[in-house]
C-alpha cells in the first residue's frame, strides 16, 4: 500500500524559478509574504497530508460514505481529520482578511491544495467546494449574506456545496425545474438535485448549499435562473444553527471511485433560502464558483497522477525481475520500457504542475493589477488557461494513472496494491464541473472564436520569445529542445488559424475538432513549461545554485517531454485539419 510524500523541491522550483513568487508578491500587494513563508506553509501542509490525510485514503476507498438513519455517515476517521484541517486554518489561506481569511496568494493556495488532493482526494473535495462557495458569496453576496456566512465558511466551521444538476438537467442547465417562491424575508425552495458532492455529512454543524432555482416570474432558459443560499439548518437571531431546514439527502450514488466522498441525491422540500445578488443572474454568479472549481479539478488531475507516480516509482525500484549476465537479479526500473512509462509520468506531471501554478499566478496578477490593460491581459490569460487546465490535465491524468498500473504489471490489477484506486478516482475528473467536450467548446467558442484569436495570439507570441531565447543557446541540452518546441508551436498556430478561418462557415466544425485542439494546446502549454524549466535549470547549474543533480534531471525530463509528449501535437494537428467531414458523415443508425 502506498504512502505519500510531497515533492518539496518540485513546488519550490516552480515558485522560485518560473513564477518568481517573491516578485509576484511585491507587485500584487501581498505584504510580508515571500518564498520562505510559502515554503514553511507547504512543509507544514506536507506533514499534515502525509501523517493525517494520506493514511485515510485507502480507508475511504474501502469504507466509503454510507446512509444512516439521520443522513450521511462519513468514512471513519474523516471527521477528526477534517477538524484538524479546519483548526489548522487551512480553509482560509486565500480568503480575504475582511472575511476571516489570511489573504495569501492564490498560487500559494494552489501549491498547498496539491497536497490535500494527492493525499486524500475524497476528503479534499469537501474544502474544495467550500472554497468555491466562499468565492461566489464574497463576489456576489450582499453585506448581510457575507457577514452571516463567510466567517464560518472561512474557518471551516461550516462547509459549502454547489447544487446545479437535476435528473432532467445535466449539463443543460436551461432545463432546471427547482422552484423558489418568495416568502416574507426569504424564499421557499423546492426541487431535487443530483450528483451533489459532500451534500450531507456530520463533520460540521451546518452545511451551506448554493442552489440554482427559478423564481415564479423567471424567463425561460438560462436567463431565468437565480442563485440561493440554503443552509441545512436555519439560523437563529445570533446566526447559529437552529431548526432543521427542508433539506435532506435521499440517497448516495454507488461510484467507480472517490468512495469516501458522498455523492448525494438532495431533496429541497419547501426549504428556506436567501437570494444571492439579483434575480435571474444565478448562472453567471455560479460560474464564479464553477470556473474556480474547474481550475482545481485540473489540479486534482496533477495530484492524483503524482500520487500514482510515487507508488509506481517505488514499486519499480523494489520489484526484482530479470537478471544481469552475472546472474544477479535486477529491479524493473532497469528495464527500458519501465523507464519509458516512468518518464512519461514524471515529465507530464512536472509540466502539469507548472501550468497549474502559472494559472493560479495569473489569478493573482489579474486581481493585483492596478492598471486596466494589465488587468485585462492577465484576466484573458486566466480565462484561456482554465479550460486547458481542466480538460488537458484531467485527460492526461487518465493515461498517467493507467501507466502506474502497467508499471505494476499483474499486481497493478489487484486491489491489494492500492494503485488501482488512483486510476478509479481519477476517472471522474474528466466528467464533473463540465466534461472535456464542454471545456473544449468553451475554449474554441469563447476563448478563440469570440475574440478572433487575440488572446491565443498573445500567448503564442510569448512562446515565440521563449523559443528565441532557446535558439540562442549553445548547450546541447537546450539546443535539442528547439526543433520539437518550434514544431509544436507551428502546429498550434496552424490549427488555430485554420479554425478561425473555417469555423464561421461550418456550424459543426467547432464541436468536431474542439477536443483535439484543446489537447494540442495542452501539450504545447506543457512543452512551454518544460522549456522554461530547462532554461531555468541551466541557469541554476551555471550559477552553482543548489543540487546540480536535481537541475540536470530537469534538463533530461524536459528533453523527454519535448521528444515524446510534445510530439503529439503533430497528430492532433492532423485531426484538427481533417475537420468535421468524416465525423458527421454517418447517419445515427450507422453508429
Amino acid at each position: 500500500m502506498s504512502s505519500y510524500q510531497h515533492c518539496y523541491r518540485e513546488s519550490d522550483f516552480v515558485l522560485r524559478h518560473l513564477i518568481d513568487f517573491d516578485g509576484l508578491c511585491v507587485e500584487n500587494g501581498f505584504e510580508g509574504v515571500d518564498l520562505d513563508l510559502a515554503n514553511s506553509l507547504i512543509d507544514e501542509a506536507a506533514r499534515f497530508g502525509a501523517e493525517v490525510l494520506a493514511p485515510l485514503n485507502v480507508v475511504g476507498d474501502r469504507e466509503g460514505a454510507r446512509m444512516g438513519e439521520g443522513g450521511v455517515v462519513e468514512t471513519p476517521g474523516f471527521a477528526a481529520a477534517y477538524r484538524q484541517f479546519a483548526e489548522g486554518g487551512w480553509q482560509s489561506l486565500k480568503v480575504d482578511e475582511g472575511h476571516g481569511g489570511q489573504g495569501l496568494p492564490d498560487v500559494l493556495n494552489a501549491a498547498v491544495s496539491e497536497i490535500w488532493h494527492a493525499a486524500n482526494l475524497s476528503l479534499a473535495l469537501c474544502p474544495m467546494l467550500t472554497e468555491g462557495a466562499i468565492e461566489a458569496l464574497a463576489e456576489h453576496g450582499d453585506e448581510t449574506l457575507r457577514a452571516r456566512y463567510l466567517p464560518r465558511l472561512s474557518s471551516g466551521e461550516w462547509t459549502g456545496t454547489m447544487n446545479l444538476t437535476e435528473p432532467d438537467a445535466g449539463s443543460d442547465l436551461a432545463a432546471i425545474k427547482t422552484r423558489a417562491v418568495p416568502d416574507g424575508e426569504g424564499y421557499r425552495i423546492s426541487g431535487q438535485k443530483i450528483f451533489i458532492t459532500w451534500g450531507d455529512h456530520r463533520m460540521t454543524d451546518n452545511i451551506v448549499h448554493l442552489v440554482l432555482a427559478r423564481l415564479p416570474d423567471a424567463p425561460p432558459g438560462v436567463k431565468g435562473i437565480s442563485l440561493f443560499v440554503v443552509p441545512k439548518y436555519r439560523l437563529d437571531a445570533h446566526g447559529d444553527p437552529a431548526e432543521a431546514n427542508g433539506v435532506r439527502c435521499l440517497s448516495l450514488e454507488h461510484k467507480l471511485g472517490i468512495h469516501g466522498s458522498p455523492t448525494c441525491v438532495m431533496a429541497f422540500d419547501d426549504a428556506w433560502g436567501e437570494l444571492v445578488g439579483e434575480p435571474h443572474r444565478g448562472l453567471a454568479y455560479m460560474f464564479t464558483m464553477m470556473n474556480r472549481e474547474r481550475q482545481v479539478v485540473g489540479l486534482q488531475g496533477l495530484a492524483i497522477a503524482e500520487r500514482a507516480y510515487q507508488q509506481a516509482r517505488l514499486y519499480a525500484m523494489e520489484r526484482l525481475q530479470g537478471t544481469r549476465r552475472d546472474g544477479t537479479r535486477v529491479a524493473i526500473i532497469a528495464h527500458p520500457d519501465v523507464r519509458r512509462m516512468l518518464m512519461t509520468m514524471k515529465s507530464g506531471i512536472e509540466a502539469m504542475r507548472a501550468l497549474v501554478l502559472e494559472t493560479a499566478a495569473e489569478a493573482d496578477r489579474a486581481r493585483g493589477a492596478n492598471e486596466g490593460a494589465r488587468r485585462a491581459h492577465h484576466q484573458a490569460r486566466l480565462e484561456l488557461f482554465t479550460p486547458i487546465v481542466k480538460g488537458w490535465i484531467t485527460e492526461f491524468a487518465q493515461e498517467l494513472t493507467s501507466l502506474a498500473i502497467q508499471v505494476h504489471g499483474g499486481m497493478g490489477f489487484v486491489e491489494e496494491t492500492g494503485v488501482a484506486q488512483h486510476y478509479r478516482d481519477a476517472r471522474i475528473l474528466t466528467i464533473y464541473e463540465g466534461t472535456t467536450g464542454i471545456q473544449a467548446l468553451d475554449l474554441i467558442s469563447r476563448k478563440l472564436l469570440a475574440d478572433e484569436g487575440r488572446a491565443i495570439g498573445v500567448l503564442f507570441d510569448e512562446m515565440e520569445e521563449t523559443l528565441g531565447v532557446l535558439r540562442q543557446a549553445e548547450e546541447a541540452s537546450l539546443v535539442v529542445l528547439v526543433a520539437p518546441f518550434a514544431d509544436g508551436l507551428a502546429a498550434a498556430r496552424r490549427a488555430c488559424d485554420w479554425v478561425l478561418r473555417e469555423a464561421p462557415d461550418d456550424r459543426q466544425l467547432a464541436g468536431a475538432v474542439s477536443v483535439e485542439l484543446l489537447m494540442l494546446l495542452g501539450y504545447l502549454c506543457g512543452g512551454w513549461m518544460q522549456v522554461r524549466s530547462a532554461l531555468a535549470a541551466h541557469r541554476a547549474i551555471e550559477d552553482g545554485e543548489g543540487d546540480a543533480l536535481f537541475f540536470d534531471a530537469k534538463l533530461k525530463t524536459a528533453r523527454f517531454y519535448c521528444e515524446h509528449v510534445l510530439a503529439r501535437t503533430q497528430a492532433a494537428l492532423t485531426s484538427v485539419l481533417a475537420g468535421s467531414t468524416t465525423l458527421m458523415a454517418l447517419d445515427a443508425g450507422q453508429f
